[in-house]
């Protein structure tokens, strides 16, 4: 999860890429240009360990638009599923 919000600051979409379950990504991956990612909070985590295959992880990513200066927060329930022994996104709902 870390790994993937670092991405998005980074604008790193070959690593987003990789780290998306070939099941549900779309054919391109790209970050959003206009946002700048200014921190991320865990809220949540269930299973992941070394001895589940899927895992949840709720986060709150904070932003801030660099054309309009505003900000946000993206709130997400992500899932994730191990794949060929590393994790993978599968998909998100939103977490209010």
């Amino acid at each position: 999860m870390r790994s993937r919000y670092s991405a998005y600051a980074l604008g790193e979409a070959d690593h987003l890429f990789r780290t998306w379950h070939p099941r549900t990504r779309p054919p391109e991956v790209r970050g959003v240009p206009d946002l700048t990612w200014e921190g991320l909070v865990v809220t949540r985590v269930e299973d992941g360990g070394p001895g589940d295959e899927a895992g949840l992880v709720g986060f709150e990513a904070h932003w801030r638009s660099t054309s309009t200066g505003e900000q946000g927060v993206l709130r997400e329930l992500s899932r994730f599923e191990r794949r060929r022994s590393r994790w993978v996104y599968v998909g998100a709902d939103p977490e209010g």
